[in-house]
């Protein structure tokens, strides 16, 4: 039976090795660590799928700004999404992605973004940002940059640039 809780101390080797094992290098789980040391940490919102007591998955919603010429709003970023490779394929992605949405719902962010298959993410609600007016720092096709109002209409009257902590592009 797989249970989501958030991570805890003592997590940090097995969500390193989740990660690495799940995108086949270190990347990830560096940025994660990174980002676990940082101001764009927000406790609650790092989630761990558990086999019994082994660390089978990992997820991870950290903060990020939606910026434009007048003003700068606090948002959120779900990435990474790593599940081991022997458990891929049996919902578990989704019961961390349902779980970390869930809890993120109780903060005062107004909304997620996240880089990924539409397909996959078009079921948590997420829709493609630029509909929104909202758009990534990088090039990327339109179609795999999408977000999520946690906040009804919070993004109606915003657009802009997201801006993600400094570890993103320091790796």
């Amino acid at each position: 039976m797989i249970t989501v809780r958030p991570e805890m101390p003592g997590d940090e080797d097995a969500i390193r090795q989740v990660n690495l094992r799940a995108f086949g290098r270190d990347l990830e789980g560096k940025r994660v660590d990174l980002i676990r040391g940082s101001r764009f940490w927000v406790p609650g919102l790092s989630m761990v799928a558990l086999d019994g007591d082994n660390i089978v998955g990992h997820v991870l919603l950290s903060a990020a700004m939606l910026v434009n010429d007048h003003e700068a709003m606090s948002i959120l970023s779900l990435v990474p999404v790593a599940v081991l490779p022997e458990y891929q394929g049996r919902g578990i992605g989704t019961k961390m992605i349902q779980c970390a949405l869930e809890s993120a719902k109780s903060t005062d962010f107004p909304a997620v973004v996240v880089m990924g298959h539409p397909g996959y993410y078009q079921r948590f609600g997420f829709i493609k940002a630029s509909d929104k007016g909202i758009y990534a720092p990088f090039t990327v096709p339109e179609e795999v940059y999408m977000v999520l109002e946690l906040i009804p209409n919070a993004l109606d009257k915003v657009t802009g640039t997201v801006r993600y902590p400094p570890c993103f592009s320091a790796l």
